[in-house]
């Protein structure tokens, strides 16, 4: 049996993984695209030499990054995907009734189209009518909106260096404040607390530049290095801490109870930004 090795951006470890079989191996015009299948993970979605989702555990991020913004907004009914070629927040996103327009913005078609091939449980919603896809640069949609009109914004990226970068900057979060509703909310991945702490504090200093109310919550992911993987959530004053609604889904890891004890601390916070935590 041969193994995968992942160098994991920014941190000082490397992952590996036994390969029962190379079932899809491509080049897009972005980024290299793997699927190979793993004993353990089954399916696995590679790009660029960095795991992006797995069968067995893609819940855990797709519901937590999903999900948090979703309960919190009282009536989330238009909402922003950016990235997630793979197509899991869509799923999530609309097993709300609530909603009824997600544009799903992703700059790398291919990905769509090979998670649709070798991933069709977590694709399942991509082709939904209410969904909208758009091949294009995330920053480049949300800038060119006119109006105050959308509820979620949510970014899937690949991790935070090429060209995902453009959706991590003040300009960016800016246009994201401009298009959400009073109620609106804005989500993203910022990587490991474990690795990744100087990078997660830029972010939140980045955020509270825009936005009025900047928070995190973070969540247990086994396949992303750190494992204990931070999002950066933002709005014009509503509190992402309280699930405002608790509509009839069914998911596999997120709660009302997860949702509250997700949220760090407000002394840890305090201590996170101030740059005092002891590791």
């Amino acid at each position: 049996m041969i193994k995968f090795f992942e160098k994991a951006p920014y941190a000082p470890v490397e992952y590996s993984y036994d390969v029962e079989e190379i079932l899809y191996r491509g080049k897009s015009k972005f980024q290299e695209i793997k699927v190979i299948r793993n004993p353990h993970f089954g399916r696995m979605l590679i790009l660029d030499d960095v795991v992006q989702i797995t069968e067995r555990d893609e819940f855990f991020y797709h519901e937590m990054l999903t999900h948090i913004v979703m309960h919190a907004h009282p009536c989330p009914k238009k909402v922003i995907v950016i990235g997630g070629g793979d197509g899991g927040v869509v799923r999530e996103v609309l097993k709300h009734k609530t909603v009824e327009k997600v544009y799903f913005v992703e700059i790398d078609e291919e990905v769509i189209n090979v998670s649709r091939r070798f991933f069709p449980g977590v694709a399942s919603g991509v082709d939904d009518p209410r969904v909208e896809i758009k091949i294009m640069d995330g920053a480049d949609f949300v800038l060119k909106r006119k109006h105050a009109d959308i509820d979620a914004v949510i970014i899937d990226s690949t991790d935070i260096i090429g060209f995902a970068r453009s959706l991590f900057t003040g300009d960016f979060f800016t246009s994201v404040k401009q298009c959400l509703t009073n109620d609106g909310m804005f989500v993203t991945h910022t990587e490991s607390l474990h690795f990744h702490k100087d990078m997660v504090i830029e972010i939140q200093e980045v955020l509270k530049s825009v936005f009025p109310l900047v928070d995190l919550y973070t969540a247990p992911l086994a396949t992303y290095p750190g494992n204990w993987w931070v999002f950066a959530v933002a709005s014009k004053g509503l509190s992402p801490r309280e699930a405002r609604h608790d509509p009839e889904i069914i998911t596999n890891f997120y709660d009302g109870e997860i949702h509250r004890q997700s949220f760090m601390t407000k002394g840890l916070y305090e201590k996170l930004m101030q740059r005092k935590l002891a590791w």
